[in-house]
């Protein structure tokens, strides 16, 4: 919340002090965006979750293991080999290798693997 505080203050200060037009000016994007989208800029910067489904940094790919089958389609084919699993029996994703390309979620006939 410190840092969301700064860029306001940083906004209002470059606006009040620039000695052009252009400089003047170019923090109103900023302004605009935090003063009409507080509630997603607050998601962002505490809860680490973007409300758009937008940041690819923020998303998580889960596997629920009530649906998960073990047929392995979804490790076999993750191009960083961040689903691990035995036949069979319900798959993991590890969150610090997953690379959010979705192959996974192509794969997966079961419909086992979502975004959070």
């Amino acid at each position: 919340m410190e840092d969301l505080d700064k860029l306001r203050n940083l906004a209002h200060v470059i606006k009040d002090t620039a000695l052009c037009g252009l400089g003047q000016t170019s923090p109103n994007p900023v302004l605009s965006t935090i003063d009409n989208f507080w509630d997603e800029y607050v998601a962002h910067v505490v809860d680490k979750k973007c409300p758009a489904g937008q940041c690819k940094a923020l998303k998580q790919y889960v596997i629920d293991p009530e649906l998960c089958k073990g047929c392995t389609a979804c490790a076999r084919n993750c191009p960083v080999g961040a689903i691990k699993g035995t036949v069979k029996m319900p798959h993991e994703i590890n969150q610090d290798l997953c690379i959010k390309c979705g192959t996974c979620i192509e794969k997966c006939k079961f419909n086992a693997i979502s975004i959070k």
